[in-house]
């Protein structure tokens, strides 16, 4: 008999386990076994290979086993105290080379990924042709180059929450207040006919025919229509959304968009003026308007004022992030590390793009004026700027849930293009049209909650996660450049969503010391002064620069005292209303009466 008590022919679960293995690993000994990669459902290993050293910029040389799957890079080594590991999602990767080994006879991989670090790793050759490491990176890192289905579309597993129903447009308008007697639900966009890069529900002015804005959308680039992104539940001043008119060299003019513009205008009684706010700096403008594009005159819309933000465009943003990446990883110079930063412009972007939105929040809350946002398409800085603004004057977009709709309605529905700009699966890493646009709107959100830190219901893990997902392609979220794309993939029938993992673990994400601060406008201090480089994210691979004490772990520590404090004081408040009700029964005319205690945690 086996030790473990069973009879020696019957083989236990252990070892059908072992067989298993064995055939997916080349050499079952027990240290392969023990740098196996875990899995998810619906993911399988496409090549192991052992022996493989991951050369650590911080820590020097690894020896491990590094497996690839459809989803990941996985890297182990049981050799250290604790075990080292990097689970890489395949979605991050921005491209591989091959480089020289370090040793004769071995070949190297360097790995340049999208979420600021790289990886570098040496194999022997040999290893190489047996196993095809390489080819089988290039094939899973990039498989919409490869005509290959993205992981998302294979990822099966079930969560207790339905993040799908996260985003509801009628009902989000409906919180809104919509439709009255200005604003309308319209269906004229339902099969994108009028707009294809546009949600299929749109707001828009009630008196305004399906034709004019038919007309009006043929006056706007890509047919991107002023369209309602919010409305101030006091003053009724509006939040419009769209892209460039196309007046060009000529100054064309549109009366129906002219029309539209002014009946934008009257929709808020508390103003005889509409603020046109164009996101682009004046110079570019003026370069697109001799192309064909261009911006409104204040001659040609009467009551229109015109302002620019001054933001720069995709390719500046590419190139400011290329610059911090290489000032931050792999090595620090401590002795120039403001300045460096500085050079990158970086936090400079940041304090414009906040500063354009708390602009557009001032003239809605205090000077009670609707407002038009644009740049050239309408679907980047036009993102950033609405919905920057939304979360400044709302406080409904501060929760969990309301960050999701808003993410929804004003980044996916009205379509960011976001298999463009992060090139989900696309091995063109040279691509013009790659940028960190959402990117630096979660920066700008985070900048907000450093300033504002009991104001979001959400914490600093909720906004890393949202990024590490859009890179990853394990969630059908991000995927597609538009409403439309997602609607004819079926993205919600054959993907998981995003919110599906976050709400099913709410605990994991919430901020212990949120207030609900309802109505409150929130101004952030768009000063360098007041913003700060997001070290927990741009700098989080360097082991040097991690926070010396466990925060996530000090705020779910927080959140459960919290807990147990509310439940105490609602247990006391209970005991004083009892104590209440017996003594006013006790004594036909008391000398004292007690209050409820009123008490927020």
């Amino acid at each position: 008999e086996n030790q473990d008590g069973r009879n020696g022919s019957c083989p236990s679960d252990a070892d059908l386990e072992l067989g298993v293995h064995s055939l997916v690993l080349r050499d079952g000994n027990k240290l392969a076994q023990m740098e196996e990669a875990p899995l998810f459902p619906g993911e399988a290993i496409t090549a192991i290979a052992k022996d493989v050293t991951y050369i650590c910029p911080f820590i020097g040389a690894i020896s491990g086993t590094l497996t690839v799957t459809e989803y990941k890079l996985y890297f182990k080594s049981v050799l250290r105290e604790p075990p080292f590991t990097l689970d890489v999602p395949l979605g991050v990767v921005n491209r591989i080379e091959r480089i020289a080994g370090i040793q004769e006879n071995s070949c190297g991989l360097e790995i340049v990924c999208k979420d600021m670090r790289n990886l570098r790793f040496a194999y022997k050759q040999e290893e190489h042709g047996k196993l095809e490491i390489f080819e089988n990176l290039m094939q899973f890192a990039f498989p919409v180059s490869k005509n290959l289905p993205l992981f998302a579309l294979k990822y099966k597993e079930n969560y207790p929450v339905q993040g799908w129903k996260v985003y509801d447009a009628v009902g989000e308008y409906k919180r809104q207040g919509l439709p009255n007697e200005s604003w309308t639900i319209s269906k004229i966009n339902s099969n994108y006919e009028l707009c294809d890069t546009y949600p299929s529900v749109v707001v828009v002015p009630t008196s305004v025919k399906d034709d004019d804005l038919c007309k009006v959308a043929a006056f706007r680039t890509r047919g991107r229509i002023p369209v309602l992104s919010w409305i101030h539940p006091e003053s009724q001043a509006t939040i419009t959304r769209c892209s460039q008119p196309m007046v060009g060299p000529n100054d064309k003019r549109c009366k129906e968009d002219e029309k539209y513009l002014q009946t934008i205008m009257d929709a808020n009684a508390q103003s005889h003026k509409l603020i046109i706010f164009d996101a682009r700096q004046s110079s570019v403008a003026d370069a697109n308007k001799a192309k064909g594009g261009g911006y409104e005159s204040e001659t040609s819309y009467s009551n229109a004022e015109l302002l620019f933000l001054e933001i720069h465009n995709i390719h500046v943003m590419r190139e400011s992030l290329r610059k911090l990446k290489d000032v931050v990883y792999p090595v620090i110079d401590e002795s120039k590390w403001l300045s460096n930063i500085d050079t990158t412009h970086w936090l400079q972007y940041i304090r414009i793009l906040l500063a354009g939105a708390v602009r557009i929040a001032d003239k809605i809350e205090s000077a009670k004026t609707s407002v038009v946002v644009h740049c050239s398409d309408g679907w980047d800085r036009t993102s950033q700027l609405t919905s920057l603004t939304m979360l400044i004057l709302d406080s409904y977009y501060r929760t969990i849930k309301g960050f999701e709709v808003l993410i929804e309605k004003e980044w996916l529905s009205f379509g960011h293009r976001f298999a463009v700009r992060i090139g989900h699966g696309d091995e063109n890493h040279a691509d013009a049209d790659r940028s960190p646009i959402f990117l630096q709107f979660i920066d700008c959100v985070w900048q907000m909650t450093k300033q504002f830190p009991a104001a979001f219901e959400f914490n600093e893990l909720f906004l890393l996660t949202i990024l590490d997902h859009l890179y990853s392609c394990l969630f059908g979220t991000f995927l597609y450049n538009c409403e439309q794309q997602r609607v004819k993939e079926e993205v919600q029938t054959n993907t998981v969503s995003l919110w599906s993992y976050i709400n099913s673990q709410l605990e994991e994400f919430t901020n212990p010391f949120y207030v609900n601060y309802e109505n409150h406008v929130l101004y952030p201090v768009a000063s360098l002064r007041h913003l700060e480089l997001w070290v927990n994210y741009y700098v989080r691979w360097n082991p040097r620069m991690r926070p010396q004490v466990p925060i996530h772990q000090n705020c779910k520590e927080l959140l459960s005292i919290r807990a147990e404090l509310q439940k105490k004081v609602e247990e006391l408040q209970r005991e004083v209303s009892s104590m209440a009700v017996s003594s006013s029964s006790e004594r036909a005319s008391p000398t004292h009466s007690v209050s409820p205690v009123q008490t927020t945690v």
